[in-house]
């Protein structure tokens, strides 16, 4: 197993190669890796670093969904419980959006610790970035049904850290401000 620090600073690199030319949606189609760091940096934030597996799978936590990774490679460079927390995250991009959606819904209260504390930065990430100056109308409905589906997912997923939930609730009033 890696240290710590090598650990966190390889599933950045990896999720950064993976990711490269990625962009993402909202905030001005700003490069993808940007919300991969705000996740990780997010769960770094709320454990105060004490789990170095949980912030490299932030990291890491979309390389299966929308890379060629495979779980083994992860379970290889990195470690199993890494490996597994992805996974656990990962969506099964074969169903069409509103399966995949519910399914998100029904499978949250049956997540690992570590995988509800992924789901929730990560939805935490996709408000802040639909939040966005003078927003048009399509920008407002896509904010506010994001946002509604987003509470549904964590409402499955909170209680392992009050810093997390605290953290969802004041994005989701922010974006509930702006539309």
């Amino acid at each position: 197993m890696l240290p710590p620090i090598r650990l966190v600073s390889e599933a950045a690199d990896l999720a950064a190669r993976r990711h490269n030319g990625m962009a993402r949606k909202g905030r001005g189609n700003e490069p993808y890796i940007n919300h991969l760091a705000e996740v990780a940096n997010i769960l770094a934030a709320v454990t105060d670093g004490a789990d170095a597996e949980l912030v490299a799978a932030g990291w890491l936590h979309d390389t299966v969904e929308d890379t060629d990774t495979t779980r083994e490679e992860l379970a290889q460079k990195f470690s199993e419980r890494v490996a597994a927390l992805v996974v656990e995250v990962t969506d099964d991009m074969s169903l069409p959006k509103p399966q995949r959606q519910q399914k998100q819904i029904e499978d949250a209260p049956h997540k690992s610790p570590g995988a509800k504390l992924i789901k929730i930065a990560d939805k935490i990430s996709n408000i802040r970035a639909r939040i966005v100056p003078d927003p048009s109308g399509d920008e407002r409905n896509d904010l506010a049904a994001y946002t509604i589906w987003a509470e549904k997912v964590v409402a499955g997923c909170r209680g392992v850290n009050a810093k997390l939930d605290a953290e969802f609730d004041e994005a989701v009033r922010r974006a509930k401000s702006a539309f």
